[in-house]
């Protein structure tokens, strides 16, 4: 069956990550998504190598964080700054369901691009603007990119090796701010889809990397405001559960992830021990608490064996853990092969694309995987 987007177009006015993550979401679903590129140019992430990929004749094509990113697409290469390139534009948002851009604020409107000037014309368009501050505030008009969001936001106070083991502020290791606001665009868009179905309105969508930064810190926050403390960087350590963290084995590492009491009793017994009888360990809170020194008991075991005899000896007492791979090694998992999770699309001009399949598996109207990356054209 088709995608469940299948009756839907998307005029994406985007690049980078945020608003191109978001338009190849719904393409995943079926929707036709038309990308407007600068002539000549392109996306600015069709540079952002290497690696780059391979044309069929042997010639450099686009950056792989430009395929990440950019399937499911067409592309028009159209001069914005131009009357002719308004007016095509124009038209293309008379015929389209959603409109998603990120140019600063204020940026489209002396194009006439801006949504009061194409709702005008298509009532029931989709406007989905990103931004890095969003459109008011004292920070409105500043650029918005991921690093500095995550610096700004909150994140890289919280992620990293705790001060006094010499560690600082630390980036998530991918661009988790555009990520995440290219998510929440997607789940907004679809929202304002099912208030259309009812009323037949659009609507426009103000979407703030900065926003999201901060709404998806989920339990950070809320303990901030509920508890009144700053929290602290804790490494690979959970602040609030114990123990939960990697831990270093004969020949590499992994990762414990006792979430309740009765996996720790699991834990305990299976390692001979009487912690789960002990009262400064017996419930998380106390293991919270006295998280050094039980920490520092489970240390000195865990070198023991090494990283799959431990995995093998805790799955079978059904206590949470995992290997710390690379991207080798999980691409190559058994079960994320049967899973099929990495796939590829086939070019109209014999290239093939590999891709991370999309996680989303719906019953009746599976994603869609029917176009590589539009190329570049002069």
């Amino acid at each position: 069956m088709p995608g469940p987007l299948s009756h839907i177009k998307v005029l994406d006015l985007s690049r980078v990550l945020a608003g191109p993550w978001s338009t190849q979401m719904l393409g995943d679903m079926g929707a036709e998504v038309i990308k407007i590129e600068k002539p000549g140019v392109g996306d600015d992430t069709r540079a952002w190598g290497p690696p780059f990929s391979k044309n069929p004749d042997g010639s450099r094509g686009d950056a792989a964080y430009f395929h990440s990113t950019n399937r499911n697409k067409s592309s028009l290469f159209i001069d914005i700054t131009t009357e002719v390139g308004q007016k095509q534009v124009t038209q293309l948002a008379k015929e389209c369901d959603i409109l998603v851009e990120n140019f600063k604020v204020g940026g489209l409107k002396k194009y006439g691009l801006d949504y009061d000037s194409l709702s005008a014309v298509n009532p029931g368009l989709i406007y989905c603007s990103i931004t890095g501050f969003g459109q008011t505030g004292p920070y409105a008009s500043r650029a918005g990119y991921d690093f500095m969001i995550q610096a700004m936001g909150g994140m890289m106070s919280i992620t990293g090796e705790a001060d006094e083991n010499g560690g600082g502020p630390q980036k998530v290791g991918v661009a988790i701010a555009d990520v995440m606001t290219g998510m929440y665009a997607t789940i907004g868009i679809l929202g304002a889809l099912a208030h259309r179905d009812k009323t037949g309105e659009g609507q426009y969508i103000d979407l703030a990397l900065l926003d999201c930064q901060i709404a998806m810190l989920a339990n950070h926050t809320s303990n901030y405001l509920i508890g009144g403390k700053i929290p602290k960087r804790h490494g690979n350590e959970h602040v609030s559960i114990v123990p939960y963290q990697t831990f270093k084995t004969k020949d590499g590492d992994m990762v414990l992830a006792i979430g309740n009491d009765s996996q720790f009793a699991s834990f305990s017994k299976l390692l001979e021990k009487s912690w789960h009888t002990d009262s400064d360990f017996q419930t998380n809170a106390a293991r919270v608490k006295n998280r050094n020194r039980l920490i520092s008991k489970i240390k000195s075991i865990m070198t023991s064996r090494t990283t799959a005899n431990w995995i093998a000896l805790l799955e079978e007492s059904t206590i949470p853990c995992g290997p710390v791979n690379n991207l080798e090694q999980i691409l190559s998992d058994p079960h994320v092969v049967e899973r099929g999770l990495v796939g590829e699309i086939a070019g109209n001009d014999g290239d093939t694309v590999p891709i991370i399949k999309n996680p989303i598996n719906y019953s009746k109207t599976p994603m869609e995987y029917t176009k590589t990356p539009p190329k570049l054209k002069p």
